[in-house]
């Protein structure tokens, strides 16, 4: 009986260091996988996952972009039901015809510029190659090769026959750019069909979801879980929307200064390179310098359009948007990259405009549940 209390205060005294112990894990991590065969089966069903998402694209694409866009309109469709007094059903139907209007008006109003850019392509590299007379060699090495290609691609026929293969291939170009079309407006009817159906339907699919938890504690970490979800992506998505227009208003404006003209076109592209990170200010820097090249006199102005454009993404991406979002969550960059990289493999730009907001939504799972934690820190580190 007497040396009961001694055991405990000696156990007591043991722990309180290690819990003082700066030395000790930023996270406690425990054993997941118990066996190399465990291992194995989840590695295989990780690739079994990453085949069924690339194959069934079709389906799970639509579905993905109307999650994120929900996130992204519930605050609004929330302030349209409380302060209108509108149901669920048509502050949903108002929401998506405004997003369908917008995007309609964005490319009817882009597609003339855009169509007189196109037309340009074929002056690009004689431009470069005028311009550019210290890089005429590489220039020149690259046509030959394009040359060289179309002379292997081209079928072996007389000359008689040449306009024939020429309308041939006229005719190839108009079906795949239709077919693209025509994939374009049927992945973006399907995602707005579920998008409606998710802004609708409001919370009811969640509830259920967590209904059928089997314990208390499975419900309020789920229920936590979506509000997470919620609050910080649907206000990162928020924040960097409001950025993103800001820098495609300021970089139509800047492009339009320095001479390129169509400054919607511009503002529209920047608007959008502007989601992906990295990858997307790296690609409106080249397409911008090579433009500027082919319109502009050389060389000051011609390099003008690209360093107006270096210069907004450097005050957006370094001084602005990272105040802005400092405080909601931090992504590792090496991952961002990973990320991008990954999900354009598997759906394509698509894919890469929703990498960083599935991302994000995966370490908020991950910092919620247990054994999950360690990836959660990793992938914020």
């Amino acid at each position: 009986m007497t040396n009961k209390p001694a055991r405990t205060a000696s156990t007591r005294a043991d722990a309180a260091p290690r819990a003082r112990d700066p030395a000790s894990p930023v996270v406690r991590t425990e054993p997941i996988l118990g066996s190399p065969l465990s291992a194995g089966v989840l590695i295989l069903a990780a690739l079994a996952l990453i085949g069924a998402l690339h194959l069934g694209k079709e389906v799970a694409l639509p579905i993905a972009l109307a999650i994120i866009l929900k996130l992204l309109l519930q605050p609004i469709l929330n302030f349209l039901c409380a302060r209108l007094r509108l149901p669920m059903a048509l502050g949903a139907l108002i929401l998506i015809c405004g997003l369908f209007a917008a995007i309609g008006a964005v490319a009817f109003t882009v597609s003339g510029p855009a169509s007189a850019w196109i037309e340009k392509v074929p002056q690009v590299l004689p431009a470069l190659k005028e311009k550019l007379a210290i890089l005429r060699q590489p220039i020149e090495y690259a046509q030959n090769a394009f040359k060289e290609i179309e002379d292997v691609a081209a079928p072996a026929t007389s000359n008689a026959q040449a306009p024939a293969v020429a309308i041939k291939e006229q005719s190839q170009i108009a079906s795949r750019l239709a077919f693209g079309t025509l994939t374009f407006m049927g992945r973006l009817l399907s995602t707005m069909v579920v998008l409606f159906f998710l802004l609708a339907a409001g919370d009811r699919l969640l509830r259920g979801f967590i209904e059928v938890l089997p314990t208390f504690s499975d419900k309020r970490q789920a229920a936590g879980i979506a509000s997470e979800i919620q609050r910080q992506i649907g206000g990162y998505l928020i924040t960097i929307s409001v950025m993103n227009l800001a820098v495609g208003v300021v970089a139509g404006l800047a492009m339009w200064t320095c001479g390129l003209g169509d400054p919607i076109l511009w503002g529209a592209f920047a608007f959008l390179l502007n989601y992906v990170p990295i990858l997307g200010p790296l690609t409106g820097i080249g397409v911008l310098l090579v433009a500027g090249i082919v319109t502009l006199d050389w060389p000051w102005q011609a390099l003008l359009p690209a360093a107006c454009y270096t210069m907004i993404h450097i005050a957006e991406g370094e001084i602005i948007t990272p105040l802005l979002l400092a405080k909601r969550f931090t992504l590792n960059p090496v991952l961002v990259i990973i990320s991008l990289f990954f999900w354009n493999a598997v759906w394509g730009i698509p894919g890469a405009l929703l990498a960083v907001p599935l991302l994000a939504t995966f370490k908020i799972i991950c910092d919620r549940i247990e054994p999950l934690q360690p990836v959660g820190h990793i992938i914020g580190a």
